[in-house]
């Protein structure tokens, strides 16, 4: 097959910690030719759309790890599902692409929509993980708010009253950016800070912006669990550690990672997500779980496999390539 991965520059990668990189790895083993890209690249022109794009190397012992050819106009497939503008429709699958994996990382941006929107012309005839209708749909932090009965207390508001009461009707809370990731911007508030207010007033642009506040959950003390999903099915999970010095788990924090288990809070969630997951095409997806609740839903370009692999001894990248090759064989 051919795979395309729409991701961040080759400079980006972290052999050790990517989750891009660890998929070119797998596909690679399984045979597959590598292709990369990013959300720029995309066009689409005389009915079909393509990528600027280059073959892709993934060599652990090579520097740079991700190695790229140089470019070429990739053909993704007939746009629509008879290829609208063209005279003569070609059939479905004749595109070079196999498969389309999207895994920019966020802030979900104009680019980012804009990728999504060019995309979404060649979904009925090629593979496209996560689907771009599910990105757009799934807010990472919004998201959750569908699935009420397994997240903490939670409201969005960018009012600082309100934000102010709810706070102090919890105990604490914890501030999020909307379109935050990476723990960037995600402040605790607590009643009777002084800094409450400067808090409330920076996160909200003075009351422009609304952000998500949720019940702020001691046990994250006790790690933030990563669990990784394929197809609404659990590859396995994985604990992130806060240091002492601070309350957020994220890796790129400095929060390091222990090999965990799924409980029964954790298999309840997922049941509870999985047919929206499914019915939305998001495919590969990581949530965010602490102290049995659900608080985040990352969907642009989750990470963690490589934590998992090294902690379990499995590989679950091989088992997403083993996904796709099924996909694409049962579809074509």
């Amino acid at each position: 097959m051919n795979i395309l991965v729409v991701m961040d520059g080759p400079e980006t990668v972290n052999a050790q910690t990517d989750t891009s990189f660890a998929l070119m790895v797998a596909a690679q083993a399984h045979g597959h030719s590598v292709w990369h890209c990013q959300a720029g690249d995309l066009e689409l022109a005389d009915g079909r759309v393509w990528a600027r794009a280059a073959r892709a190397s993934a060599d652990e012992s090579a520097t740079p790890p991700l190695q790229l050819a140089p470019v070429e106009r990739l053909d993704l497939g007939p746009a629509g599902p008879t290829g609208v503008g063209l005279a003569s429709p070609p059939e479905a699958g004749l595109g070079a692409v196999d498969a389309v994996l999207i895994r920019t990382d966020p802030p979900f941006e104009s680019t980012y929509l804009h990728l999504t929107l060019v995309v979404e012309h060649v979904v009925h005839h090629t593979l496209v993980v996560n689907s771009p209708r599910g990105l757009r749909e799934a807010n990472e932090k919004l998201f959750a708010l569908r699935f009420p009965t397994v997240i903490p207390p939670t409201i969005v508001s960018s009012d600082a009253a309100t934000l102010s009461a709810f706070a102090e009707a919890h105990g604490a809370a914890v501030l999020k950016p909307i379109d935050g990731h990476g723990g960037r911007g995600v402040m605790a508030l607590r009643p009777g800070d002084s800094n409450g207010p400067s808090i409330i007033d920076t996160l909200t642009d003075r009351g422009r912006r609304p952000v998500m506040a949720q019940r702020f959950l001691p046990e994250v003390s006790e790690g933030d669990k990563r669990i990784l999903l394929l197809d609404g099915e659990p590859l396995g999970a994985i604990l992130r550690l806060p240091t002492e010095s601070d309350f957020r788990a994220n890796i790129c924090v400095g929060g390091t990672t222990v090999a965990t288990d799924l409980d029964d809070a954790d298999r309840r969630i997922i049941e509870a997500m999985a047919p929206e997951l499914r019915a939305l095409g998001l495919t590969f997806v990581g949530l965010d779980v602490v102290g049995g609740h659900l608080t985040e839903v990352n969907v642009t370009s989750p990470t963690g496999i490589r934590q998992l692999a090294s902690l379990t001894g499995t590989d679950p990248a091989a088992r997403v390539i083993e996904w796709i090759e099924h996909q694409v064989t049962s579809q074509g």
